[in-house]
C-alpha cells in the first residue's frame, strides 16, 4: 500500500540567486551561484551528492536540453543527472524527482536545481510556448498569458455576481502586498513599494489586468539538497529539520475546455492537487493549520482565485479575506507571498518552484530579519500553476519542521 512521502525526506540545504535582469551572468553562472550557497548551507562536500535533477523550461535560450550542463558546470563527473520540464512547475518537478529518489531508498543524498535566463530572449514577455501534442483551445483569448488570465477575472465576476471594480480593488491589494514584501527582500527583482492608487491607475494590459497586476520575467536559479531525516540529523545535530510533508502534482486532460461543466472561474487542477497534498500531510483544516504560502501569482487574479482553490477562503469569499488583510505579512492569518512572490521576486520559470520552497524553508528555520519573519510557522505551502486555461499543471508542496 502506497504511504506517500510524508516525513521521509529532509531538506539539508538550499540556495537561491538574486532574481532580475542578470546581464552580469549567464545560465552557468547562476547555477554556480545558487549551488555554492546550497552546498555551504547543507554542510557537506559535493562528492557526497549521488544523483541530480535539473529543471529548465526554455533550453533554446538557456543552457541546453540535456542534464550535461549541470554536471559540467558544477564538475559532477559521472553522476546521474535528469533534466525535467513541466511548464511553470518545472522547479518543483526537479525537487520532486530528488525527493522521490531519497524516499525510495535508491539514494541517500540528492540535488535539485532550476534555472532560467529569460532576459536573453531580447524582449519583455515570455517566448511563445509550444502547444504541440496539446488541445489548442483558448476559449477566445488571444494567445498571451495576460489575455488568458484576464478571462479568469471575467468568469469569476460572472459566477459570483461581483462587480469588476470590487475585484480590481482586491487585485490591487494583492499586488500592493507583494510590492511591500518584495521591497524588504534583497534577492527580489522588483524592490520598490507602490501605492494602491498607482496600481489602479496603471496602464491596462488585458482588461481588467493592469501593469501592476502582471508579474515580470526574470533570470535566476534556486536549488536544494535533500536526504533522509536520519542522515540530516547526523549532519545538522543542533538544528531543526525541515521535512517534506506532501508533494503532489496534477495535470489536466483538457476536459475543462472541451465540456461545459467547468465555469472558468477556478483552476480544477489546483483543487485536486491541494486535496491530495492535505491528505498526504495529514492536514484537516488548511485555513487553521497552514502558516504561510507562496502561490503562483503570475497575475493578481490568479492569487485571488487560488485562495479558494486551495480551500483557504470560501468560494466567492477570497475578496473579503484579501481586503481584510488575512494574507498580509503583518497581522495576517496566513501570510502569502512573504518574499514578494512571482510579482516582485520574479519568475524565471525553471527556478520559481524551488524559489518558493527556499522561502518556506528559511521561514520555518526563522532565519530572516525580524521584519520579514512569519511568526512561529508550523506548515508552509507552495503552489505552481503552469498553462491556462485549456490544459495546465499544478504542483503543491507542503513543508514542516521535524516530524
Amino acid at each position: 500500500m502506497a504511504s506517500g512521502i510524508r516525513d521521509k525526506v529532509a531538506i539539508l540545504g538550499m540556495g537561491c540567486t538574486r532574481f532580475g535582469e542578470r546581464w552580469d551572468a549567464g545560465g552557468e553562472d547562476l547555477i554556480v551561484e545558487a549551488f555554492t550557497q546550497c552546498l555551504e548551507d547543507a554542510g557537506i562536500d559535493k562528492n557526497e551528492i549521488q544523483a541530480c535533477w535539473f529543471g529548465t523550461y526554455y533550453p533554446e535560450i538557456g543552457v541546453g536540453k540535456s542534464g550535461i550542463p549541470l554536471s559540467s558546470t558544477l564538475k559532477l563527473p559521472f553522476l546521474p543527472v535528469t533534466r525535467v520540464e513541466n511548464k511553470c512547475a518545472t522547479g518543483t518537478e526537479a525537487f520532486r524527482g530528488a525527493c522521490y529518489a531519497v524516499a525510495s531508498g535508491a539514494y541517500d543524498i540528492c540535488f535539485a536545481l532550476g534555472v532560467e535566463k529569460l532576459k536573453d530572449t531580447g524582449y519583455g514577455g515570455l517566448p511563445a510556448g509550444s502547444t504541440e501534442g496539446e488541445i489548442d483551445v483558448m476559449l477566445g483569448a488571444n494567445k498571451t498569458a495576460p489575455g488568458a488570465f484576464a478571462q479568469l477575472a471575467s468568469a469569476y465576476s460572472a459566477k459570483y455576481k461581483i462587480p469588476m471594480e470590487r475585484i480590481k480593488e482586491a487585485m490591487a491589494h494583492v499586488s500592493w502586498k507583494s510590492h511591500q514584501n518584495g521591497a524588504m527582500n534583497p534577492r527580489a527583482h522588483l524592490r520598490r513599494s507602490v501605492t494602491k492608487e498607482q496600481i489602479l491607475k496603471a496602464p491596462m494590459v488585458a482588461y481588467p489586468l493592469g501593469l501592476f497586476d502582471c508579474c515580470g520575467v526574470s533570470d535566476g536559479a534556486a536549488c536544494a539538497i535533500v536526504t533522509t531525516p536520519e542522515i540530516a540529523k547526523s549532519i545538522k545535530t543542533n538544528e531543526d529539520l525541515v521535512l517534506v510533508k506532501a508533494l503532489q502534482i496534477a495535470c489536466s486532460s483538457g476536459e475543462e475546455a472541451l465540456f461545459t461543466a467547468w465555469d472558468g472561474a477556478s483552476v480544477l487542477t489546483t483543487t485536486r492537487a491541494a486535496k491530495r497534498a492535505y491528505d498526504e500531510a495529514g492536514i484537516q483544516d488548511p485555513r487553521r493549520e497552514i502558516s504561510m504560502m507562496e502561490v503562483h501569482d503570475c497575475f493578481s487574479i490568479t492569487e485571488l482565485v487560488t485562495m479558494e482553490d486551495l480551500q483557504i477562503s470560501p468560494r466567492g469569499g477570497a475578496i473579503e479575506d484579501i481586503l481584510n488583510g488575512f494574507f498580509d505579512l503583518k497581522g495576517g492569518g496566513i501570510p502569502c507571498q512573504v518574499d514578494g512572490g512571482l510579482k516582485c521576486f520574479g519568475h524565471p520559470i525553471g527556478a520559481s518552484g524551488l524559489r518558493m520552497i527556499f522561502e518556506v524553508y528559511n521561514q520555518l528555520l526563522q532565519r530572516w530579519p525580524e521584519e520579514r519573519l512569519v511568526k512561529n510557522p508550523r506548515y508552509g505551502l507552495t503552489h505552481n500553476l503552469g498553462g491556462f486555461p485549456h490544459q495546465n499543471v499544478v504542483a503543491v508542496t507542503i513543508l514542516g519542521i521535524n516530524s
